[in-house]
């Protein structure tokens, strides 16, 4: 074991000072940073009252909106007639067509009608005098007769009994509303109703190999249309999915993410030269310029989509130019530092020769800055796809005014899920196409 004595320790310590004689700041950093970090959590909490937030959520919706995301409804209304018939009703625009009729729903010889809800285990039947629920192992006879519902035996946790209706929530399948006159049903099922073809569509209800039979080789079901041109129209005119109209304004969505990043970035490349301190020496002209391009990237872009929405009306024209005045401070920035920071002795050597200015920024700049201008431009360009979304929602156009007026009906959320499933497929083909045509610029290899 080496012993060292206190004149070797004082040579090494005036040797590292710095870890010998560290400051407050050093000894104590991380953890100031710690107490600081817990502080703020903790004012956070009580600022935005978390603990009452979080009890108060209506968390149940968010199962309830997920599973409208990835099923649809079918609501029939059997009504009790006075003669003790029952009337079987549908809502006007029922996924099932004008003249349902579901094997499902089955009329028993006795008069009364079955309802299947999930196979055999929850079910409904219903007759003059009572409705029988089904479900959870149990049936539950509901007497009907006399002026308001009556559940006979128990009250299952399931079921719930109200002055003047029953309502037996069955789960994921559905539920049933029992009134005296009428018993309501929401039947559950997984995917999305019509996608394809709605129901005015010819094709409407039809099996898939007699689809592609008349498309293929069948007789022409409207003499001046083919089979092929008549189904590409009722699925393009889709009323339901609307797949027409949501793939259009997909498609100005992009126009105006590529239309206001290309036109912010033709902006922004002349202004970026003038910004910079060391390739535009007029101290007053860079501060002008810097300040200009702060001022258009701290109004967000969807105020700008806001004022010029009122300026020249709701359309894809006010989006563009919201992304276009973003992107100009944006990219202005980006652009400016970057040459700012940029080595000058290529762009002295040039100047030495005599060169005009033109061919000193062609050859003592553009290399270096070629990719960062690239770099950052695709990346706002992949941005402001999504951007492009949010703005539309404000009148901008595009495919988000679409969405906002799904999701403001509380009802279309398998039609929110379809747009947001192709607004997320566009973003991720986006990106890819991004990344390799940067990688492929740049000379660099992608991972």
């Amino acid at each position: 074991m080496t012993v060292i004595d206190a004149n070797r320790m004082r040579e090494i310590e005036a040797r590292y000072p710095e870890y010998f004689h560290r400051s407050f700041r050093q000894r104590f950093g991380g953890l100031m940073i710690l107490i600081a970090t817990l502080l703020y959590s903790l004012y956070a909490v009580w600022f935005f009252d978390l603990p009452k937030l979080f009890a108060e959520a209506h968390w149940e919706r968010v199962g309830i909106y997920l599973s409208q995301w990835v099923s649809y409804e079918v609501q029939p209304e059997l009504r009790i007639e006075d003669d003790g018939s029952i009337d079987i009703r549908y809502p006007r625009f029922s996924p099932l067509g004008d003249n349902p009729h579901p094997d499902w729903l089955v009329n028993n010889p006795d008069g009364s009608i079955t309802v299947s809800i999930s196979g055999t285990s929850r079910s409904v039947t219903v007759s003059k005098s009572e409705t029988i629920v089904t479900a959870y192992g149990i049936s539950v006879p509901v007497e009907v007769s006399s002026g308001a519902p009556k559940v006979v035996g128990p009250v299952p946790g399931w079921m719930t009994v109200y002055d003047d209706n029953v309502l037996a929530d069955l789960g994921s399948a559905g539920n049933v509303s029992i009134s005296v006159d009428r018993v309501k049903i929401r039947k559950r099922f997984i995917g999305w109703a019509n996608f394809i073809f709605d129901t005015q569509s010819s094709f409407f209800d039809r099996p898939v190999g007699e689809v592609i039979g008349l498309i293929v080789s069948g007789s022409r079901i409207k003499p001046e249309q083919s089979n092929l041109s008549l189904a590409f129209d009722d699925i393009w005119n889709n009323s339901e999915w609307q797949h027409g109209d949501v793939w259009t304004k997909l498609f100005q969505t992009i126009v105006m993410a590529f239309l206001g990043t290309l036109l912010g970035s033709l902006a922004a490349f002349p202004l970026a030269f003038l910004a910079a301190r060391n390739i535009t020496p007029n101290r007053l002209l860079n501060q002008i310029l810097k300040r200009f391009f702060d001022f258009l990237r701290s109004v967000d872009m969807l105020i700008w989509a806001l004022f010029l929405t009122r300026a020249f009306g709701p359309g894809p024209l006010a989006g563009s130019g919201a992304i276009f005045l973003t992107e100009t401070g944006t990219l202005g920035k980006l652009y400016s530092e970057g040459l700012e920071n940029i080595d000058n002795k290529p762009r002295e050597g040039i100047k030495s020769t005599g060169a005009e200015t033109v061919l000193v920024h062609r050859y003592g700049i553009m290399p270096q800055i070629v990719p960062v201008i690239v770099s950052q431009t695709l990346y706002q360009w992949e941005s402001n796809v999504r951007g492009a979304t949010i703005i539309g929602a404000v009148g901008a156009g595009g495919i988000g005014l679409k969405l906002w007026e799904a999701m403001r009906t509380n009802a279309n959320w398998e039609n929110v899920a379809y747009m947001v499933i192709l607004i997320l497929i566009v973003v991720f083909l986006f990106d890819a196409a991004s990344n390799a045509l940067r990688h492929r610029l740049m000379g660099t290899k992608a991972h």
